[in-house]
């Protein structure tokens, strides 16, 4: 599985080199989405050794809502898939939490733009302040089972939905 997964990184690093990087855009709802990969990941993280909990929290009033996208399903997936791994890679205990909420980006002259915001908190070692700057970029870990492939991929797939990504530690000073 590592070495399958190491391919499909360099796979992907070549891809986002050369600007071939394809989305197969659909529309679906976030809110049916994000509970499906959190539960794939609750396996994971209920072994007896890590002592983990993972919480989606809805932050809407209306628990009906709905927070429909046009994004790559399957690369959305990937995004989120690396941060709860790096997320459970790093806490040895505590809450991983999945936040997804609306929100509004205002484009200028008057133009607003719903979006989306998917959040993964944790209350792990949090980023060193040497690597944050970089966290990014290839290459960038300081654990000893990753590449550091997996936020630069993250970070390109997001940036070709038009979206953000950035990390910064918990305000406590547990986790990020």
């Amino acid at each position: 599985k590592r070495l399958q997964r190491l391919t499909e990184n360099i796979l992907d690093v070549t891809k986002i080199d050369n600007r071939s990087l394809k989305l197969q855009k659909e529309r679906f709802n976030l809110i049916d989405l994000i509970p499906r990969i959190v539960q794939d990941y609750r396996n994971q993280i209920s072994r007896p050794n890590l002592r983990l909990v993972c919480h989606f929290e809805e932050k809407q009033e209306d628990k009906n809502e709905t927070i429909f996208v046009n994004a790559d399903k399957s690369r959305l997936i990937q995004v989120i898939s690396n941060l709860l791994s790096n997320a459970i890679k790093f806490t040895k205990q505590g809450t991983i939490s999945v936040n997804v909420e609306k929100g509004v980006e205002e484009k200028g002259k008057g133009i607003r733009q719903e979006e989306a915001i998917i959040k993964v908190r944790d209350m792990g070692a949090g980023i060193d302040s040497k690597l944050l700057d970089r966290l990014f970029s290839k290459f960038t870990t300081k654990s000893f089972e990753g590449t550091g492939l997996g936020l630069f991929i993250s970070k390109s797939i997001v940036e070709a939905h038009g979206g953000r990504i950035w990390a910064e530690n918990n305000s406590d000073g547990r986790g990020a």
